[in-house]
């Protein structure tokens, strides 16, 4: 698993399917993201993933989107 340690998304979506023990392609597969996607999310060659693919993901994770954002703003 990529660990994320690009950007602060990326973290989040790292901690996030830790804690959960989810590998990307699960996530993929739950949220109906590709895994390409996921994974430039997560090496922070995405660093501005649209809406619709945040709330696929936070879906998928069973986290509201300000839950998945928290703490996000002090990093930026």
């Amino acid at each position: 698993m990529v660990t994320g340690r690009e950007n602060p998304l990326s973290k989040r979506l790292a901690e996030l399917c830790m804690e959960r023990k989810l590998s990307y392609y699960e996530l993929s597969l739950e949220a109906g993201v590709p895994l390409t996607t996921l994974l430039h999310i997560a090496d922070g060659s995405t660093k501005n993933p649209g809406i619709y693919t945040v709330m696929k993901i936070c879906n998928a994770l069973c986290v509201s989107l300000s839950e998945f954002v928290a703490g996000l703003e002090e990093e930026l």
